[in-house]
């Protein structure tokens, strides 16, 4: 009897929260691979829930900065290059260096791109030239020498292969459809039971994400904002919220699974993406928040990032700001919520983008790059 084909999936977070790189090693075990998912375990790191999967976390001195990306890679590339596997999947580019030099030394294993952003021009990067240029050598030493590259959507599939003349598939981080078995309480979940409530939600709160601004524009907003997640901006919004004496208006829940995550975003009026220009990977970004809001039946204001304003155009589930500005925002958030026919229009068309836009139609493209084994 034959062993079955191992695939190794690796990711520099702790796995908790990265829904997109679980729905792609469900997707493998289904197509008949053994999966292993590799990621890291910080100190504040919560227990993972039992998966159908294997997965590793590795625990390292140093938890972020050069050290931690070098020292990460460096004990992936020895993980990897002792185990047996028919296929290595690096997600971005602070694992694909220890993905590739693992993939070189192994006899009929197969090396996966997914690039999950446009990572040399993350904010982080571009206002740090230097460490930026280290990065940029990394991609441009390995890339070109990639067989297989997908990404989340076409804008940066195209700048990708403008750049190195690949032919780079898209493979969008779209929801599964939300079925949920339950549906719990706001009671349950300690959200207020009777206030209008607006979202942001997801694992990437970060700087340039608009944030901050949300926060300034509930001081105009007869409303309570949820903010469900992590990111690097959240000590800052803390500070900001009770300087402005907005505890009972600004609301933090943490890091949420997925599953929970969703029953705090179907409880939401609004949800709000509010990515900024400022850089190329924010530029053409299409974060999974805005499927996620979709397919919970949750209306969306968002700023006008190419990707995103063409989905909400497409299916109407949404306003764009021409302007972002906090009092822009608010005006915009108000006048949304007190049409309530406007509001019940776009919750009808965000359930009728969900039979279209959802993960089960998104993986034709995966199968195409991992056919079945069985």
């Amino acid at each position: 009897m034959s062993k079955r084909k191992k695939a190794v999936v690796s990711v520099t977070n702790d796995l908790y929260t990265d829904n997109r790189v679980h729905k792609v090693c469900s997707f493998l075990e289904n197509q008949g691979y053994d999966v292993l998912l590799v990621g890291r375990k910080k100190s504040d790191s919560l227990e993972l829930k039992p998966r159908s999967y294997q997965t590793k976390r590795i625990r390292l001195l140093f938890e972020k900065g050069a050290a931690f990306y070098a020292f990460f890679n460096f004990r992936l590339f020895w993980f990897l290059l002792f185990k047996r596997c028919d296929i290595l999947v690096s997600n971005d580019l602070d694992t694909l260096l220890a993905n590739y030099l693992a993939s070189r030394m192994k006899r009929n294993c197969e090396l996966v791109y997914d690039s999950h952003e446009y990572f040399t021009e993350v904010p982080e990067l571009v206002n740090r030239p230097k460490v930026q240029k280290i990065w940029l050598r990394i991609e441009r030493f390995i890339f070109p020498k990639l067989k297989t590259v997908y990404t989340v959507n076409q804008s940066i599939a195209d700048i990708y292969n403008g750049i190195y003349d690949k032919d780079i598939k898209v493979v969008r981080n779209i929801s599964q459809r939300w079925n949920p078995d339950t549906i719990q309480t706001k009671k349950e979940l300690d959200i207020p039971e009777n206030r209008r409530l607006i979202i942001i939600q997801g694992a990437g709160i970060n700087i340039d994400r608009g944030a901050e601004e949300a926060v300034e524009a509930m001081i105009d907003i007869d409303a309570v904002l949820m903010i469900v997640g992590d990111g690097d901006v959240v000590p800052k919004l803390k500070d900001r919220v009770k300087t402005l004496e907005l505890t009972e208006k600004v609301l933090f829940y943490g890091k949420r699974p997925y599953d929970e995550l969703m029953q705090f975003t179907y409880h939401a009026d609004l949800g709000l993406t509010l990515d900024k220009a400022t850089n190329p990977n924010y530029k053409f970004s299409l974060p999974n928040k805005v499927f996620d809001y979709m397919h919970a039946g949750t209306p969306i204001v968002a700023t006008d990032i190419l990707e995103v304003a063409r989905v909400i155009r497409q299916h109407d589930i949404g306003e764009i700001l021409e302007e972002f500005t906090p009092k822009n925002l608010a005006t915009t958030i108000n006048a949304v919520l007190r049409s309530q026919e406007r509001m019940e229009e776009m919750k009808s068309n965000c359930t009728k983008a969900a039979e279209i836009e959802n993960w089960e139609h998104e993986t034709q493209v995966l199968q195409s790059i991992y056919p079945k084994v069985r």
